[in-house]
């Protein structure tokens, strides 16, 4: 299986580097950020660096939204998945145009507020992944896979 694994620096990327024992074993590559986490953790991956930041940066929403245009044609991963933040959400528009499987896993220290990018990917996803039953209250179709941390 060909994965695109999509995060944020910082702890959006330390809870999906907190899978390696489930992606270590698939073709991959990962969408992030050029920071020192983000080239310390993934020195042996191939990454694709998005631009940051994301937040309110219209000019940077439209970058990566070409990015993931040219990423997932060029890569075709059979899924994407992510952790968040706003890198996600441009990967998870263009995957289901492109009919490629989605998964957003909703972040560990997020439990009674949703997050932004939660909010606008859970109607993209095709598996919506959640870290704490309490999480069920805001996004009631996802499911529970407890902690990655």
């Amino acid at each position: 299986m060909k994965l695109l694994l999509i995060a944020s620096t910082g702890g959006h990327l330390a809870q999906l580097v907190a899978l390696r024992d489930w992606w270590q074993a698939h073709e991959r590559r990962w969408v992030t950020f050029r920071k020192p986490d983000a080239l310390g953790a993934l020195a042996d991956e191939d990454v694709t660096w998005a631009y940051h930041p994301t937040t309110r940066h219209i000019g940077n929403a439209v970058r990566n939204l070409g990015l993931a245009i040219v990423t997932l044609l060029r890569h075709r991963p059979d899924v994407v998945v992510s952790t968040g933040a706003g890198v996600a959400l441009p990967f998870f528009v263009v995957a289901r145009l492109l009919r490629i499987r989605t998964v957003y896993l909703e972040v560990f220290d997020r439990i009674e507020q949703p997050t932004l990018t939660g909010r606008l990917c859970y109607p993209l996803a095709d598996a919506f992944c959640l870290q704490w039953e309490e999480q069920r209250a805001m996004y009631p179709e996802g499911v529970v896979v407890g902690r990655t941390l």
